[in-house]
């Protein structure tokens, strides 16, 4: 993909319906080599027909339009569902100063360009949003309906409060631990470990679990200069601090704590990409759908 769609283009138009299709659109039209078979599946590869391959795997569609034999190297075996969970703790409303989105906002029209992508590829969808107030919970269905009560939901949503503990969420992790893609679209900030605990739970033999960790250029690169205060958006407690003083110390930190985060989640085989929320959308979307694609873990 040569060109990623401008995130203050799309921050001017703010209709979530529209991002998502444009943000899809242009993803798929990036996708050249293979066909998109699904965000549930990796892409589903192609190759040109060799003596001994059984003739049950042409693809005659293909053949119809090229004329020439093509075997699938991976089928969908089955229809797939997708559970997209989009943390709505008070965190998410944290921003870079210059950036266009915080990543709130950014995971929601996330979330809503990967429902769609899986929707219009046929598998079911369903959404869960967990924060400070009560699960929302919409069950996964297929079809362009669904897409939209999906929309609708994401539109209502607001930011507030803590990831709940796991102990109240006992009936939407039982709903997430069956066949399926789970994926989780998180900045993966708790107080007590109430994120680690719920994808721990969810992860299961039957399912595959992934992460989308998202954070701003302020939290990566930390360019702050002077006397700042920095306040816990969740907890309220604030500090007083020379940003080039503190620097060194914070990008330690950080890089101590991502080590035991993918340490954690590699134990149990839970899927972990960064997302920048002040990149493009169908930035880091591609390079999440192609890291799937080619098997890698992050």
């Amino acid at each position: 993909m040569e060109q990623f769609i401008d995130l203050r283009a799309l921050a001017r138009v703010r209709d979530m319906e529209l991002v998502a299709r444009s943000v899809a659109t242009g993803f798929l039209h990036g996708v050249q080599a293979s066909e998109q078979r699904g965000v549930g599946i990796e892409f589903s590869q192609y190759r040109a027909y060799e003596p001994g391959d059984a003739p049950s795997r042409i693809d005659w569609k293909l053949y119809a339009r090229s004329d020439r034999y093509f075997v699938r190297e991976a089928e969908r075996e089955s229809e797939t569902s997708v559970w997209l969970v989009l943390d709505t703790s008070r965190s998410m409303m944290l921003g870079s100063e210059q950036g266009v989105w915080n990543k709130f906002d950014y995971g929601r029209y996330l979330t809503a360009t990967l429902a769609y992508l899986a929707q219009s590829q046929g598998d079911r969808v369903g959404l869960l949003t967990l924060g400070g107030g009560a699960p929302t919970l919409i069950p996964a269905l297929a079809g362009t309906r669904q897409w939209h009560r999906i929309l609708h939901s994401l539109d209502d949503l607001t930011a507030g409060g803590a990831f709940p503990a796991h102990e109240n969420i006992g009936a939407e992790i039982a709903r997430l631990q069956g066949p399926g893609l789970v994926i989780l679209i998180s900045d993966l900030h708790q107080e007590r470990g109430e994120i680690s605990d719920f994808l721990r739970l969810v992860s299961t033999q039957h399912n595959e679990v992934a992460t989308l960790r998202l954070e701003c250029n302020d939290e990566r690169d930390f360019p702050f200069e002077g006397p700042v205060r920095f306040e816990d958006l969740e907890t309220g407690e604030s500090v007083l601090a020379n940003g080039r003083a503190a620097r060194a110390k914070y990008l330690s930190s950080r890089e101590q704590w991502l080590t035991e985060l993918k340490r954690r989640l590699s134990q149990w085989e839970v899927g972990l990409d960064t997302v920048c929320s002040d990149e493009p959308l169908d930035a880091g979307l591609h390079a999440f759908l192609e890291r799937r694609r080619r098997g890698l873990v992050a």
